[in-house]
């Protein structure tokens, strides 16, 4: 099959294509980098002369004065110059409903010639966008990630701001057309199967694909101090629930300042950051989730103690209740400091929980298992 990849916000799409062309397919993945992290494309849309130093300076200005970001226009006029090429592919799939990262306009505009030019085209529903955004406005399920929002956090707000612009008019209508025309959407964890349940085009959930082959195992053994491990992107650690982890360290850091290493960083690109996690015996991802993101299931590949979603839906759904992955992160300083301080004390539990997770991944997320399930869906809807 010839097949096309358009987005990218976590390695989602870079490890399924990694399967898909381990499995004897073509496949090109066009992406914009998604900023800082610079995740790799075949077809590159990335912003490169609003985001340097002399279109930097025009860039600021407008934003200030008209309030978007020139970045996200040349996205758009990238992928527009370059999409004639995409034609004639046996299946298409968005990242998401705003694949592009671009003006509503113009993102609109660009998807539809996609659909013009393509049979197939399916929607991954794995992060913002329209449906999940509304769910989390109704407050249906025990958190989310719009936690620190409803608290009303007056430093949080700001984080929020481009939520609402997937339920504004100019993105429903994307929103809207998606659904009329795309074959099915798929949901990549179970935090996405809730706001899908009952859609007509919803064709169920497909766990992250994960390219275990390209991921060294390190032995999670303790010799000296354990290393913990908090990578912060600062666009979205309200998001993540990071202030928590940042209290919760700082208590376990004065309880035992000569048995840890404590790692931070911020906004640092996607392979820096692996280099960092590498080194860790703890990772730790996210409070608010059911399940686990990409971030956490790499880490979980190689072995690491995960401080990420694992809730009782996540633990049912893989029939975990005895074999403990990861550890189920919860929005409470008391509790992390609590599971810290127990896997600090007992330092076997963490060679025991890397274990697991090593084994539960190659299970549940092979990459070329988990492009195989793509391809049954593609091929059958």
């Amino acid at each position: 099959m010839k097949i096309l990849l358009i987005g990218e916000f976590s390695r989602l799409h870079n490890s399924l294509k990694e399967g898909l062309l381990a499995l004897g397919h073509e496949v090109v993945l066009v992406n914009n980098g998604d900023g800082f992290k610079n995740f790799p494309a075949d077809i590159s849309i990335r912003a490169n002369f609003f985001k340097s130093k002399l279109g930097n300076i025009p860039r600021q200005i407008w934003f200030k004065i008209f309030k978007y970001d020139l970045g996200l226009l040349e996205h758009g006029i990238r992928f527009w110059m370059i999409s004639k090429k995409l034609q004639h592919y046996d299946v298409v799939q968005f990242i998401n409903e705003s694949p592009i990262q671009t003006i509503s306009k113009l993102e609109l505009f660009l998807i539809k010639r996609i659909f013009k030019q393509n049979q197939k085209v399916f929607l991954l529903c794995c992060g913002i966008d329209y449906v999940t955004v509304n769910h989390m406005l109704q407050k249906k399920d025990r958190y989310s990630v719009m936690n620190a929002y409803f608290d009303d956090i007056p430093e949080a707000k700001k984080q929020y701001d481009y939520f609402f612009d997937f339920v504004d008019k100019p993105h429903q209508k994307i929103h809207k057309f998606l659904y009329k025309n795309i074959r099915g959407v798929i949901a990549s964890d179970l935090d996405y199967v809730q706001p899908l349940l009952g859609n007509k085009k919803y064709l169920g959930i497909i766990a992250n694909p994960i390219n275990t082959d390209k991921i060294t195992v390190i032995e999670n053994k303790i010799s000296d101090k354990i290393n913990i491990f908090l990578g912060i992107n600062t666009g979205n650690s309200f998001k993540k629930g990071v202030p928590f982890f940042e209290c919760a360290i700082a208590i376990i850091q004065e309880k035992y300042p000569n048995r840890i290493e404590i790692t931070i960083t911020k906004d640092i690109p996607y392979t820096e950051y692996q280099k960092h996690f590498e080194k860790a015996h703890i990772l730790l991802d996210q409070v608010y989730g059911f399940d686990q993101g990409f971030n956490a299931l790499e880490a979980m590949a190689k072995g690491k103690v995960v401080f990420t979603g694992a809730e009782t839906e996540f633990t049912n759904q893989y029939g975990l209740q005895e074999d403990e992955v990861a550890i189920n992160a919860l929005a409470d300083v008391d509790y992390l400091v609590e599971k810290l301080s127990f896997l600090i004390e007992n330092p076997s539990e963490i060679e025991r929980i890397g274990k697991n997770a090593i084994q539960f991944i190659q299970k549940e997320h092979h990459y070329i298992t988990q492009a195989e399930k793509y391809l049954e869906v593609w091929k059958t809807n």
